[in-house]
């Protein structure tokens, strides 16, 4: 198997390419749309996007948590070869049951609560109709883009990572030209870019399900033992990343309205920019993780302890440049990003450079910190990738953009995130190295709880 024998700088190099053009062209979906929607509507249609960003949030974090959470598990037993008793497949059918259950929970949510999910979000009623627009076709097939990730997890998984990737490309072209098409053309305005990202989204899980008639294909549907202690071990392992992603959602909405009390609704549009950026650095570090988690995983199982430790090494490397290149491009070009997706006014192009500038600090961090959720889940360390996450997704945070604020004035919230990943980047270098030091001292204690469910 390449993952246990092909040397590792052309596998992961290999992997990285497939995750780096999956992550970096799902948040095509949310870029594409900020442009169009910000150039058609102006402010009000950013600052509108902005409020929907949590409902994304939760949507992408839900598939996250079973396809990462099961994925793993997936090839930590796969890496074990004297495990072939169909652990591996029970798993895969486990984490589709749960996919499920979690797909059929959030679009009832999506469905019948969604005015009342926008206020909470941080909605007025100048925003909320225009919110309500751009989620009307959405919310009808929720359930679409919580299958697409965890699916995208497995396939990677399983030797194919190439065809998530085709998968996303071509769904993002599709709704590029869907949301010029619908918006302009038809002149749908808002709700014609949530028709191209619903439509979108579509193809992209019709793509992937061809996986399952390729020759590669080894997941399979099987009946499930033990499926509650499955699906309990599945959401531990993957709640980490679930909580990365949903904690996105969760300082977007505090920080929503944080800033309608402290700084109004021009500032509010151009936090949803800053979303959209923070999105697409996170989504750099996702395909750095998405890229060594297959090999840590399976190499975890056989107990190759330098095989992991060289992955980690490329992982670091490809974690400094993203940080280096975005923190570089977003100090030098702030209203640069504020005209690509908004036609903006002049009391914008007066605020931006400085909210920008501050907020961004925190991409020298980031990456490191997004990453490192999917180092600790890899050796299976669910609790040191969940008090990582945790930490920079809601505690530290949530913290610090309540009290900036109040000590130090509105515009000290900017530094809430910049803080926030310096301190938790602490805790991550120091388990990172414990935990790396010690690998060959490991005695597979974690392992067992896997292949005895």
């Amino acid at each position: 198997m390449e993952l246990l024998q092909k040397k590792i700088r052309p596998l992961y190099f290999k992997y990285l390419s497939a995750a780096f053009g999956s992550a970096l062209i799902s948040s095509i979906y949310s870029i594409v749309d900020m442009v169009v929607v910000g150039q058609y509507e102006g402010p009000n249609g950013t600052a509108a996007l902005a409020i929907v960003a949590p409902v994304w949030n939760i949507i992408y974090s839900l598939g996250l948590l079973t396809g990462i959470g099961g994925s793993v598990l997936y090839s930590s037993v796969k890496g074990n070869a004297s495990k072939n008793d169909g652990t591996a497949n029970s798993l895969f059918t486990t984490a589709l049951i749960g996919t499920s259950i979690l797909a059929m929970i959030s679009w009832l949510l999506v469905m019948f609560f969604d005015k009342e999910l926008l206020m909470l979000f941080g909605a007025e009623e100048t925003l909320l109709p225009l919110a309500l627009d751009y989620l009307k076709p959405l919310k009808y097939v929720v359930p679409v883009f919580i299958f697409n990730q965890m699916l995208a997890a497995f396939l990677r998984n399983d030797n194919n990572p190439g065809l998530a990737t085709a998968a996303v490309l071509t769904t993002g072209i599709l709704n590029a030209i869907g949301d010029v098409f619908f918006t302009f053309t038809l002149d749908m305005g808002i709700f014609g870019a949530g028709l191209a990202t619903a439509i979108g989204g579509t193809v992209s899980l019709l793509i992937m399900l061809t996986h399952f008639k390729s020759k590669k294909n080894t997941l399979k549907l099987v009946k499930p033992n033990s499926l509650i202690r499955k699906s309990r071990l599945i959401a531990v392992t993957g709640f980490s990343t679930f909580f990365v992603d949903i904690a996105m959602g969760i300082l977007t909405m505090l920080f929503n309205r944080q800033i309608l009390r402290y700084a109004g609704t021009d500032a509010l549009s151009v936090y949803g920019i800053i979303v959209n950026i923070s999105t697409i650095v996170q989504c750099c570090a996702y395909s750095v993780g998405q890229a060594a988690q297959p090999i840590l995983s399976i190499n975890y199982g056989a107990k190759q302890w330098e095989r992991i430790r060289e992955t980690l090494k490329y992982a670091l490397r490809t974690v400094a440049f993203f940080s280096i290149a975005w923190t570089a491009v977003t100090l030098a070009f702030p209203n640069g990003f504020i005209r690509l997706f908004m036609t903006p006014t002049e009391s914008v192009l007066a605020i931006a450079p400085v909210i920008i500038r501050r907020y961004c600090l925190s991409f020298i961090l980031m990456p490191l910190n997004v990453f490192s959720a999917y180092y600790f889940q890899s050796l299976l360390k669910p609790g040191a990738s969940f008090a990582v996450s945790i930490s920079r997704g809601f505690i530290v945070s949530g913290v610090l953009i309540f009290v900036l604020p109040m000590v130090f004035g509105g515009d000290a919230m900017w530094f809430a995130m910049p803080l926030t990943e310096l301190l938790v980047a602490i805790g991550v270098v120091t388990l990172m190295a414990y935990y790396t030091k010690n690998l060959n001292k490991e005695k597979a204690v974690s392992a067992k709880m896997v292949w005895q469910v």
